[in-house]
């Protein structure tokens, strides 16, 4: 079975809509089916990648436990653009282990070794 490259993009923040939520769903699923999944924060989705995560609004479902689980579903590429961390005064020590930062020329080439992009 071959598998397919799928990209992910997160752009909205943990507690800002269920985007961030969906698009987490979304790479799960597909990785349970077989599909090599990355996933790419930027703007606001880089909040999702912090250490320390506050809790949200109350009903909200929380999405610390959902990036958790990326890991169990051989999730292992969570990219961030450095220029992303830069506009928000974060560095990659605010980050969970494991993120991988890139310099903005990358992106294209990132985007270019996936045969599927969605972005949420």
């Amino acid at each position: 079975m071959s598998t397919s490259q799928r990209l992910v993009i997160i752009r909205h923040g943990p507690h800002a809509s269920n985007a961030l939520r969906e698009g987490l769903d979304v790479a799960l699923v597909a990785a349970a089916f077989g599909e090599e999944v990355s996933l790419l924060f930027m703007g606001q989705g880089v909040f999702a990648l912090l250490k320390e995560q506050g809790a949200g609004a109350p009903g909200q479902k929380a999405t610390l436990p959902t990036m958790n689980m990326l890991e169990m579903y051989d999730i292992n590429d969570l990219w961030v653009p450095q220029e992303a961390l830069d506009e928000l005064s974060l560095t990659p020590d605010h980050l969970r282990e494991g993120v991988k930062c890139l310099p903005a020329a990358e992106l294209p080439a990132l985007l270019a070794r996936h045969e599927q992009v969605l972005t949420f």
